[in-house]
C-alpha cells in the first residue's frame, strides 16, 4: 500500500485543533454573505490566498474576521458539523477541540446556547459518523485577567457534562505571559480539572515554564521552543508532559522558516512526548492527514512511528479511563487491520 493511502486510511486522534480555525472557505463565504460581512475575497481560492499570513498579528486579524461571521448558535452548530464531517473523512476517531467561547459571548451568543449547539453537533457525529469531540475552552490572552474568570467559571460549570474537558489559554504569547491568568487556572486546578495552555510557539522557554509551573499544564499546546532551554527539555522529558506539535502551523506563522527545518525530529530524539496536530487546518491549508504525510515523506518516519504518534495522542486525551482504553483499543485495531 502506498504511503499516501496508508496515511489516509489509518486511525487518528487529534488534540490541538481550533474549531473557528477549521471553518471551511465555502462555509465562511456563506456566513459572510448572510450577515453582510465584507471579506477580501469572494471565492474559496481567494480566501486561501488571503490566508497567506504575514505574521502572527495578521493571523489574529483573520481569526477575528472569521469570528465576526458567527452570529448565533445555529452558526456554531453549522461549523461544528462541518468540522466533524471533515474529521470523519480523515478517520479521526476523536478530537479535543479548542473553542473560544469568550469571543462568541462578546458577540451576543449566550454561553448556554453555544454549548447546546456544540452538544447537538457532537451527538449527531457520534450517532451518524461514529466519532466524537471534547472541548478545551480557552482564554484569549488579549483580554484582562479579570475577564479570564468567565471562561474558568464556564469550565467549572460544565465539568462532567461529557463535552467540556479542560481550560486552555490561546492567542499571542508575546506581551501576554501565562502568569497573568494564574487565578483563573488555580480555580480550575483546585476542582481537579485539567489545564491545557498554548506556550512555546511565538514566545520562548519562559512561556512554557509559566505554563508548567504556574498554570499546572497537563499538556502544552505547541511547546516546540522548549529546545532553547536544556533544563526545560529535561523537565518535560522527566514528567512526560505531552506536546501538541503542529508543523505546518509553525511554518505559516514563521516559528520556523521551512518544513524541512521543523524541530519535530529533534523533539522525538530528545525523548519528549510528542503528538501531531493540524491547529487551524482551514487557515493553513492543511489537515491532520497532511501533517502525518509530512512526518512520513519529509521526516522519513516509518509506519510504526506514525502508529506510535497516534497512540501518544490517544493516551494523552482527557477522556475518563474506561473511554480512553476503548479509544486506544480502536487505534490499535485500526493499525492492525492495516498490517502495522
Amino acid at each position: 500500500m502506498q504511503i499516501e493511502k496508508f496515511v489516509e486510511m489509518m486511525p487518528k486522534v487529534e488534540l490541538h485543533v481550533h474549531l473557528e480555525g477549521s471553518i471551511r472557505p465555502q462555509t465562511l463565504l456563506k456566513l459572510a454573505g448572510r450577515y453582510g460581512v465584507a471579506l477580501p475575497a469572494s471565492t474559496a481560492a481567494g480566501l486561501q490566498e488571503w490566508f497567506t499570513f504575514r505574521d502572527f498579528d495578521h493571523f489574529i486579524e483573520i481569526y477575528k474576521t472569521i469570528s465576526s461571521c458567527i452570529r448565533c448558535a445555529d452558526d456554531i452548530e453549522l461549523i461544528a458539523r462541518d468540522f466533524l464531517a471533515g474529521q470523519a473523512e480523515q478517520n479521526i476517531l476523536y478530537s479535543e477541540v479548542t473553542f473560544t467561547a469568550d469571543t462568541h459571548f462578546r458577540n451576543g451568543i449566550a454561553f448556554e446556547e453555544q454549548m447546546a449547539a456544540l452538544r447537538r453537533a457532537n451527538e449527531w457525529a457520534k450517532k451518524d459518523l461514529g466519532i466524537e469531540m471534547r472541548l478545551v475552552l480557552d482564554i484569549p490572552r488579549m483580554i484582562s485577567s479579570e475577564d479570564g474568570h468567565y471562561t474558568a467559571d464556564w469550565v467549572l460549570q460544565t465539568a462532567g457534562n461529557g463535552l467540556v474537558a479542560a481550560l486552555g489559554l490561546g492567542g499571542p504569547e508575546v506581551g501576554y505571559p501565562p502568569e497573568r491568568f494564574s487565578d483563573s487556572f488555580r480555580k480550575v486546578l483546585a476542582a481537579g480539572l485539567p489545564s491545557v495552555p498554548h506556550a512555546g510557539e511565538t514566545e520562548g522557554p519562559a512561556s512554557i515554564w509559566g505554563a508548567v509551573n504556574t498554570l499546572g499544564a497537563r499538556r502544552i499546546g505547541h511547546g516546540v521552543r522548549c529546545l532553547e532551554d536544556a533544563r526545560l527539555v529535561d523537565v518535560l522529558r522527566e514528567r512526560q508532559i505531552p506536546l501538541e506539535v503542529c508543523p505546518t502551523s509553525n511554518v505559516c506563522l514563521k516559528v520556523v522558516d521551512r518544513i524541512e527545518a521543523h524541530p519535530l525530529p529533534r523533539l522525538l530524539a530528545e525523548g519528549l512526548y510528542v503528538t501531531v496536530n493540524s491547529d487551524d487546518p482551514a487557515l493553513f491549508n492543511t489537515s491532520l492527514t497532511r501533517e502525518f504525510l509530512i512526518c512520513a515523506q519529509v521526516f522519513g518516519m516509518p509506519r510504526e512511528q506514525l502508529k506510535q504518534l497516534t497512540l501518544n495522542a490517544a493516551r494523552a486525551t482527557l477522556l475518563p479511563a474506561e473511554e480512553k482504553r476503548a479509544l486506544v483499543e480502536r487505534v490499535e485495531n485500526g493499525f492492525s487491520e492495516l498490517g502495522v
